[in-house]
């Protein structure tokens, strides 16, 4: 049981798609089993955040930005990958840092999360991308 969800982004931030992946799960008949996705990228990742106030999306992508500011910024001149843009280097440096797969128990058929549990692309290139998300379910 395998599928690929495409994902398009509008720049950094975090792009929820619990729903699609709930749905998707929930039509493949397993009552209990394992979820891995994968993210096919190197300069985006995939987070289980909280979905019930938007502040914390906000402020995650915010803290990132600190943290890995683009290559423009001074206290990145040591930085030698940048013919791609001064989001690129960082964007790379940011999904090292971040996890590019989730493993989600499966149970009663669904995805086994927390009450404000969310899953979500992180995006981390300004501009616009199709991302790809691999699922599998381990049964």
């Amino acid at each position: 049981m395998q599928i690929t969800f495409t994902l398009q982004t509008r720049g950094q931030g975090l792009y929820e798609f619990t729903r699609q992946v709930t749905c998707w799960v929930s039509g493949q008949g397993v009552d209990a089993g394992l979820l891995t996705l994968f993210v096919r990228h190197t300069s985006c990742s995939l987070l289980i955040q909280e979905n019930a106030d938007p502040e914390v999306q906000t402020d995650l992508r915010n803290f990132f930005h600190r943290l890995v500011p683009p290559t423009s910024d001074p206290s990145m001149s040591y930085l030698t990958h940048t013919y791609e843009g001064p989001d690129d280097m960082p964007a790379h440096i940011k999904a090292a840092m971040m996890p590019v797969s989730l493993s989600i128990p499966i149970s009663n058929g669904r995805p086994v999360l927390g009450t404000w549990q969310g899953i979500y692309l992180f995006e981390h290139r300004d501009a616009p991308h199709q991302r790809q998300v691999a699922a599998h379910i381990s049964s």
